[in-house]
């Protein structure tokens, strides 16, 4: 009768364990040998198993006795030593601090969370909170993040334990929040005393660099657009309008801008110190608010010539439509043949012909505000982006990666030890070989090899997930709101003159609904969580 050894490693915790996740970046070298026939014959039958379950019980087999046997030996050891009773006073202590603090934390918060929904019932704190949306979902993001740590800290239960790939994983997912968490204050902190040293010259850095581009882009700008912009023959009436309502608005926004500078050295200040205690990802998200109120002026003027351009195209487009005969109907949203009158032509030119001599002078204009509205779109956005890669970036796995690559395996394969077959395609001799099987391997070997194989004996090994393929899942994310369709409304709304480019935002975690219990279960759920993590398994060598 014909036989088939496997021989592989036993998964263990923090070392490796099988998956059949199938692999794309990750490619089996070819050998030198010649695969036997049986091998294509193999990939042509069906399989008669779930291979899933052979998987389960492997990653199982060897996990399955360490809860149990940590629950004998607690249950043995009747006597401690010293040294164990220092080592649980320890642990008990470092859990008491923690939990205190941390409750500490969850009462400033609680109180804040409060304070923000009863504000919310005045006009003016709503207003505050859609001016810096963007801070407020970093904020509450970063919250709740803090305030869940020891619910993810939590043991699973022994069906995780008892399976290596799971507890694997939720000990990724449980190590992902608070290296990210790290990886954002390191962050923060590095940026926040850099800012903290050098204050002054920051402050007068954007000082100056934002009276620049008021004096030498705004100003310069539109009085060039007053003038013959490019060789373009504009009406002066209409450019002289426009261009005085522009300057007027550049001057008031000019100052405002002056009167409020003094508070931004405390502006720097809070901003460094809002990166040191909560993250570098709180203070770039208020960063970009900011530049939202500081171009308050620029964003308006885009919005006033949008409005006079979208409704200038609008009414070209109506008389474009009465001099073919036909109209819009709305209901039906389609467009219809319709009869006009002399005397409606007759207006209708009347109408078209200033409009249409008029559009060059309003296209410059908005041309002119658009990109410098899109510029600044653009640099909020490049913040976004930035903001959404730190949060969905895995410090852990990428960590883990360098150190243990065998701990993300990404399918199977099977290295041929030894193989006795009573053929001309294999003559009875052994020989070594390495090659990716189909999940039929482990079938019966008189279904495999009828009347042709005696012994086969191989070697399970896991293919390894590449770097790309591990970290680019985490940031499909970030870029869910790019899509082709939102480009092109995009695309269309600045040709229009409708105002579409705010809807294009970079992905940020999903936000965790907010928690709400008393002080004294929060302590003892952080003080549990942190005797939890003594007694979870020890990371094997």
């Amino acid at each position: 009768m014909s036989t088939y050894v496997v021989f592989y490693d036993p998964p263990l915790y923090n070392h490796h364990y099988f998956s059949l996740q199938p692999s794309n970046s990750y490619e089996q070298e070819n050998s030198s040998f010649k695969k036997p026939k049986w091998v294509d014959e193999l990939q042509q039958k069906e399989s008669s198993f779930d291979l899933d379950t052979v998987i389960l019980a492997i990653n199982c087999a060897a996990a399955a006795k360490r809860p149990l046997e940590r629950h004998l030996h607690a249950k043995s050891s009747l006597q401690f030593s010293i040294v164990d009773r220092c080592y649980s006073f320890m642990w008990s202590l470092l859990a008491v601090s923690i939990a205190s603090l941390s409750t500490l934390f969850y009462m400033t918060f609680q109180f804040s969370y409060k304070l923000h929904s009863l504000g919310l019932q005045l006009w003016t704190s709503d207003v505050v909170s859609k001016i810096f949306m963007t801070s407020y979902n970093n904020a509450h993001i970063r919250c709740c993040q803090i305030l869940y740590w020891p619910i993810i800290l939590q043991e699973r239960g022994v069906g995780f334990l008892s399976n290596v790939e799971y507890e694997d994983k939720v000990a990724l997912q449980r190590h992902s929040m608070w290296s990210s968490i790290a990886a954002d204050i390191f962050l923060g902190n590095v940026v926040g005393v850099a800012l903290l040293c050098y204050a002054d010259s920051a402050c007068s850095l954007i000082v100056n660099l934002a009276r620049d581009v008021t004096n030498n882009i705004l100003r310069t700008g539109c009085v060039w657009l007053m003038g013959v912009p490019a060789g373009f023959k504009l009406n002066i009436e209409l450019t002289g309008v426009l261009g005085i309502v522009s300057l007027n608005a550049i001057q008031i926004w000019s100052t405002v801008w002056f009167f409020f500078s003094f508070i931004f050295i405390y502006v720097v200040k809070a901003l460094a110190i809002s990166g040191i205690l909560f993250g570098g990802t709180l203070p770039a998200a208020f960063t970009s608010d900011l530049i939202s109120v500081a171009s308050c002026h620029v964003s308006t003027l885009h919005w006033f010539f949008s409005l006079i351009y979208s409704s200038q195209i609008q009414a070209l487009a109506a008389l474009w439509r009465l001099f073919r005969g036909q109209k819009q109907n709305p209901l039906r949203k389609r467009i219809d043949s319709y009869d006009y009158i002399v005397k409606q032509h007759v207006v209708g030119s009347l109408i078209f012909t200033p409009l249409l001599l008029l559009l060059p002078t309003t296209s410059v204009f908005y041309v002119f505000f658009t990109i410098l509205n899109t510029s600044i779109s653009f640099i909020k956005l490049l913040i976004e982006v930035i903001i959404s890669a730190i949060h969905a970036t895995p410090y852990a796995k990428i960590y883990l990666w360098l150190v243990k690559r065998k701990r993300f395996p990404s399918g199977i394969w099977f290295e041929i030890i030894s193989c006795h077959i009573n053929s001309t395609d294999c003559p009875d001799k052994n020989f070594s070989e390495s090659f990716d099987l189909p999940t039929k391997i482990l079938e019966r070997s008189e279904e495999v090899v009828v009347g042709r194989s005696s012994v086969l004996v191989s070697c399970l090994h896991s293919n390894l997930m590449g770097i790309g393929e591990l970290v680019l899942p985490h940031y499909r994310n970030i870029f869910s709101g790019f899509s082709q369709s939102v480009l092109a409304s995009t695309f269309h709304g600045v040709l229009t003159g409708t105002r579409t480019t705010s809807t294009l935002k970079a992905g940020l975690p999903s936000p965790l609904p907010w928690m709400c219990i008393p002080y004294r279960k929060y302590w003892h759920l952080c003080h549990d969580s942190i005797l939890t993590c003594r007694q979870l398994p020890p990371c094997a060598s």
